[in-house]
């Protein structure tokens, strides 16, 4: 099991990578070299539209790779998902600028980003069942934790790395190449990826099936569509805080109050680096006193802080900014911590990897997508104030989430061999 969720926690990392490094450019450079003639504003909107239609291709990802891990095992998604990701994500580092090749720089741009969100579809499905149908019923949530602590880990590298160039190179040689290596050293660590995975044994709980889903994603359609609904809904919050704390506020930090890129990304850092320590322990909660508690606990708190969130954020002063951030990634981690055990739980063994994957993913399309894009527009609306419109947007989300957790059932001791869809 240490091994299993060791390469799980590696690879998740390395995609999360991938995805995540995308955002920190969206936030401080691609505006101003993708979409010259826009407005500042204007241009951090485009390049935050491109940001989110990788939450867009994560769902089609969810489909493509669930019918793979339902039809053919989780095995194969692990691979195919890491190299479509990380080929990808070298590839956004090559793509010339507007002033090079006009408008198909942008084209190319939004191509990309798309293909590395269809990858990162599939990742969370297949490193998460692996996990999860090999561990013992009553550590589930522990042993499925290990490639949530994935992200944290992808944020922190993606970060830290464009923190070391932002502290070597000037501003004029970041703006010219410097963002261009962190692109590229996503093919090292993809291949560091497959080595790892490449002597994983398949799922114990796949090879017990006897009946495969002829196409899972109808099965889903049919049998499950309220479960992935609810789902999808449920964890809106969970992406809405993370990236309205590791993107927006980046780009607000940055551009409206003058604060410094490395001080923004170190107290953002900071932050993350508590929730990723923090998650394995939360999950020993979750097998503990069940999923569902924990889930509304932690939407109860979002929907709580996310106004003294944005209070803090408007000070400029990196200790306060950094309790915002440590309030929300609290928040967050106690629900994300035991999704990767429950959402599989809902599901049947014969659509799980569909059915798990499209419901995790389309909630990214509510929560991640949009935020980064309702947040810098809410903020034009702010005239230099409080933007109090970020915070209610997202209290707002944070309560339709905390419906649709209540609406949801507690999966917790059943056995994930014999769990059936609660609600249909």
């Amino acid at each position: 099991m240490l091994r299993l969720a060791a390469a799980s926690l590696a690879g998740t990392a390395i995609e999360f990578y991938d995805f995540f490094v995308y955002g920190t450019a969206a936030a401080l450079v691609l505006g101003p070299l993708f979409f010259p003639t826009f407005s500042p504003v204007a241009g951090t909107l485009a390049a935050f539209a491109t940001f989110g239609v990788g939450f867009v291709a994560r769902p089609l990802g969810s489909v493509l790779f669930g019918h793979i891990g339902d039809r053919r095992g989780r095995r194969p998604v692990l691979v195919a998902s890491l190299l479509l990701t990380g080929a990808s994500t070298v590839a956004v580092g090559c793509v010339p600028t507007y002033d090079t090749i006009g408008v198909a720089a942008p084209l190319l741009l939004l191509v990309l980003r798309f293909l590395q969100g269809l990858g990162l579809g599939g990742e969370w499905g297949g490193a998460v069942l692996l996990t999860v149908e090999h561990a013992p019923p009553g550590r589930r949530g522990l042993w499925s934790s290990f490639p949530q602590v994935g992200p944290a880990l992808g944020f922190l590298l993606a970060n830290g790395v464009v923190l070391g160039l932002s502290a070597t190179l000037s501003d004029a040689q970041f703006a010219s190449w410097g963002w261009r290596v962190p692109f590229w050293a996503a093919g090292v660590l993809a291949l560091v990826g497959l080595w790892l995975r490449s002597s994983l044994a398949e799922s114990p709980r796949f090879l017990e099936i006897d009946d495969h889903a002829r196409v899972p994603l109808t099965e889903v359609v049919r049998d499950h569509w309220r479960l992935v609904l609810l789902t999808a809904g449920a964890l809106a919050i969970g992406y809405a805080i993370f990236y309205a704390v590791t993107t927006w506020s980046l780009a607000y930090a940055t551009e409206r109050l003058g604060v410094s890129r490395g001080v923004m990304l170190t107290c953002i850092m900071a932050a993350v680096v508590v929730k990723g320590s923090l998650t394995p322990l939360v999950a020993i909660l979750g097998d503990r006193y069940g999923r569902r508690p924990l889930c509304l606990i932690g939407c109860t708190a979002s929907a709580l802080w996310m106004f003294p969130l944005v209070a803090l954020l408007a000070t400029g002063q990196p200790l306060l900014m950094f309790l915002g951030f440590l309030g929300a990634m609290l928040a967050f981690i106690t629900m994300f911590a035991v999704i990767a055990a429950y959402l599989p739980e809902l599901y049947e063994p014969r659509v799980r990897c569909t059915g798990a994957a499209v419901g995790y993913n389309l909630g990214g399309v509510v929560g991640g997508a949009l935020t980064p894009i309702v947040a810098t527009a809410l903020v034009e609306q702010s005239d230099g104030r409080v933007p109090w419109g970020v915070g209610a947007y997202l209290t707002g989300v944070a309560l339709l989430s905390l419906g649709c957790f209540t609406l949801l059932p507690e999966t917790h001791p059943v056995p994930a061999s014999a769990a059936e869809p609660a609600t249909g």
